[in-house]
């Protein structure tokens, strides 16, 4: 695969990239971050510093998975922060802003994902500084100040940072918020696509059918809730805000919508989300064929590791995920400035 313009380069800028070009000595593969994007050419930060390639010497490329942190299979290779970075490619905040290594997103309240600072990088300054320049950040933007804290891995070469920024937050009095501590899941597209009914998995009961579309539409957006809430005008935007994405429907013989899914597409992982089926509907084995067609799709556009994120309390989800071959990667939680009894809202 080789995307033919810089329009379809720009999509991959933050990711990492192998490209094979033309130099005056031959062929030569650049492997590193795609940095930047023009018409004539790409900036890839490669192990010997940033790189400038004409575009038109480009012969072959393509996104790569995150570095491997440890050895292990794919879908457990990457470090807690790279995987973070991934996922945070998934669901794009309507506005981001970069602190040094710590990425701020504002989406106007709808998911902590979207609106709270992932502090997986070295901010530039002192800690108890950035931690000041994070919540002047959101009260410009009139939000609450939230953080989301990865747990670190200790073969992690990035758990010593992981672990100081989370200090940082604690001694200026950020606390967890209840009820969010959220378990990240990853698995192999090649096994838990067999989920697919197309590929052998357990079929769809009978009056049923799986359907796949580029956008939700208003039958798939009704069947999908957010922690109980409906879908705002922007959050159809986060929906959508990944370099690709699938919206799967198990509809009726009615056209009714009895489950959903959605399918994101970013650094050569699919992600997971979104996925619910109605209470009548369910021990039916539509969440497994919810899986497996995603995985499916992810398989078919070169993806080989999938991922989800899931509230660790939800048990019932979380036997589902085991059920369907899932592991675990990580966790994180999210924390929020104390509100001072002194102080009015």
């Amino acid at each position: 695969m080789k995307p033919s313009s810089a329009q379809e380069w720009a999509q991959y800028v933050g990711s990492r990239v192998v490209v094979r070009h033309r130099a005056p000595d031959g062929l030569r593969d650049l492997l590193g971050e795609l940095v930047s994007v023009t018409p004539q050419s790409l900036e890839i930060d490669g192990r010997g510093g940033p790189v400038s390639v004409d575009l038109t010497s480009v012969v072959a490329g393509k996104p790569v998975p995150p570095r491997a942190a440890r050895p292990a299979p794919p879908h457990l290779a990457p470090s807690v922060a790279d995987l973070q970075l991934t996922m945070a490619k998934h669901w794009q905040a309507a506005e981001q802003d970069w602190l040094g290594g710590w990425l701020l997103r504002a989406s106007g309240g709808f998911t902590n994902r979207a609106n709270s600072v992932l502090p997986v990088g070295e901010p530039g300054m002192q800690l108890d500084v950035a931690v000041e320049e994070v919540v002047d950040w959101y009260s410009e933007r009139g939000l609450k100040p939230v953080a989301m804290l990865p747990e670190p891995a200790a073969d992690d070469g990035d758990a010593d940072q992981l672990r100081n920024a989370a200090i940082a937050f604690a001694q200026a009095g950020w606390t967890r918020l209840p009820d969010n501590t959220t378990a990240v899941l990853t698995g192999a597209t090649g096994e838990l696509r067999g989920l697919s009914p197309r590929l052998g998995g357990r079929p769809l009961p009978e009056g049923l059918t799986l359907e796949l579309a580029d956008e939700p539409d208003p039958a798939w957006l009704e069947q999908y809730h957010y922690r109980g809430q409906a879908v705002p005008e922007h959050g159809v935007r986060l929906l959508t805000s990944a370099p690709r994405q699938v919206f799967v429907s198990v509809r009726s013989a009615t056209g009714d919508v009895v489950g959903v899914a959605r399918g994101s597409l970013a650094d050569t992982w699919t992600g997971l989300a979104g996925m619910e089926v109605k209470p009548e509907r369910r021990r039916q084995g539509l969440a497994s064929a919810l899986i497996g067609t995603v995985a499916e799709w992810g398989w078919s556009l070169g993806a080989r590791s999938l991922y989800l994120q899931v509230v660790e309390s939800n048990a019932g989800a979380r036997a589902t995920y085991d059920r369907a071959g899932f592991a675990f990667h990580h966790r994180y939680d999210y924390v929020t400035p104390q509100v001072r009894a002194d102080v009015r809202p």
